[in-house]
């Protein structure tokens, strides 16, 4: 399909939200894209956004007839959408398997543990509750994730992928909001891959990120 029929990716974010992740995205592919940026509350709720997203949430992607909606299964589109731009190794490798894994354990346990210790639902949390709760104690998500990357540049082999912006993205704003401790190994592995220049050119559209008190 050529450049002139291929359809409009159309981007819903807010930049105070996890669309954030999704804007570095557009910009690692080179997509062209344009963005309807929605304010929180009534924006978001209306019949019209509804029928993109039931859920009411951003970040969503339009591509001609195809909806798609939670952060990582748009990093996972994105990256399939722009193969020349090696996002995503390929099918049946080892590489894959680790592509894959982080992606949905950023995707799983990282988000719900953050934000249950934003939220302050981990206080008091019993056995039971850690054996039911798919990320069972913040610590462990915590040691999973720094296994993971320790002494690493990429945790998909020897190239950048979808899955090292998402983890990126998380652990870099996980550290500056306080919810992830600021680990050596977070760091070392975090902030270079925060320094791409797709990095910045998406802060630079989105403008700071507000910090929680």
């Amino acid at each position: 399909m050529s450049q002139a029929t291929a359809p409009t990716l159309r981007f819903y974010s807010n930049p105070m939200s996890r669309a954030r992740t999704v804007r570095w995205m557009l910009e690692e592919c080179g997509a062209e894209y344009e963005t309807v940026e929605l304010e929180y509350g009534q924006a978001m709720k209306t019949p019209q956004y509804l029928a993109i997203n039931p859920m009411g949430k951003v970040p969503a992607l339009q591509h001609g007839d195809a909806v798609i909606t939670e952060t990582g299964a748009i990093l996972a589109y994105l990256a399939e959408l722009f193969p020349a731009k090696h996002l995503a190794p390929p099918q049946g490798s080892p590489e894959r398997a680790a592509y894959l894994r982080w992606l949905f354990f950023v995707a799983g346990p990282v988000d719900a543990a953050i934000h249950a210790r934003i939220e302050g639902w981990l206080e008091n949390q019993t056995d039971r509750q850690a054996t039911a709760a798919g990320f069972g104690r913040f610590d462990d998500v915590v040691r999973t994730l720094q296994q993971a990357v320790a002494g690493k540049r990429y945790v998909c082999g020897e190239h950048f992928t979808a899955a090292d912006l998402y983890l990126a993205s998380y652990i870099g704003w996980g550290m500056m909001q306080g919810s992830l401790p600021a680990l050596a190994e977070f760091k070392a592995y975090a902030q270079p891959l925060l320094q791409r220049a797709a990095s910045v050119r998406a802060d630079a559209l989105d403008g700071p990120m507000a910090v929680a008190a």
